[in-house]
């Protein structure tokens, strides 16, 4: 595990790179849903193609549930601000010990110029237990105890 301070990230540039990261999903299951829509009525309709059509009707049907999910992320992460937060918020951006958390929306585990990041909803049980804490405060999730060492 490297470094884990908080180097010279931009909280800004953080959350810009997670909207990518959604939006960029977004596009690829829109694409995808329009290929698998076109590619459904190509299928001839008759009767021995039927279940072919079904599972491709349920394959759009997923997309576009995680379609929604996504777009969801998208309009939730414009209400995470970017002011600098002293204790731990919506919009934090928290080191610890053992990791780095964005608390914004949950898209889970993703990359920033090299370094792991895990962006979680506030919702989430590990925002609820940081929570108001600032640096030097320890808390202890799933038998796992983590000291806060900064929070932007």
């Amino acid at each position: 595990m490297g470094n884990i301070q908080k180097s010279t990230i931009s909280k800004s540039d953080v959350r810009t790179h997670i909207k990518d990261i959604i939006v960029g999903k977004i596009e690829k299951l829109e694409k995808f849903i329009e290929f698998t829509l076109e590619a459904s009525r190509e299928i001839k309709k008759t009767p021995k193609y039927d279940s072919i059509r079904e599972e491709m009707q349920e394959e759009i049907y997923q997309m576009q549930r995680q379609l929604a999910a996504l777009n969801d992320l998208r309009r939730n992460l414009t209400k995470v601000l970017n002011k600098p937060t002293d204790k731990i918020q919506l919009g934090s951006m928290v080191f610890t010990n053992k990791a780095r958390f964005y608390i914004s929306v949950s898209l889970g585990e993703f990359y920033f110029e090299g370094d792991r990041f895990y962006a979680i909803s506030e919702e989430s049980p590990m925002a609820k237990i940081m929570h108001g804490k600032k640096p030097g405060d320890s808390f202890v999730l799933n038998n796992i105890s983590q000291t806060i060492v900064d929070v932007m």
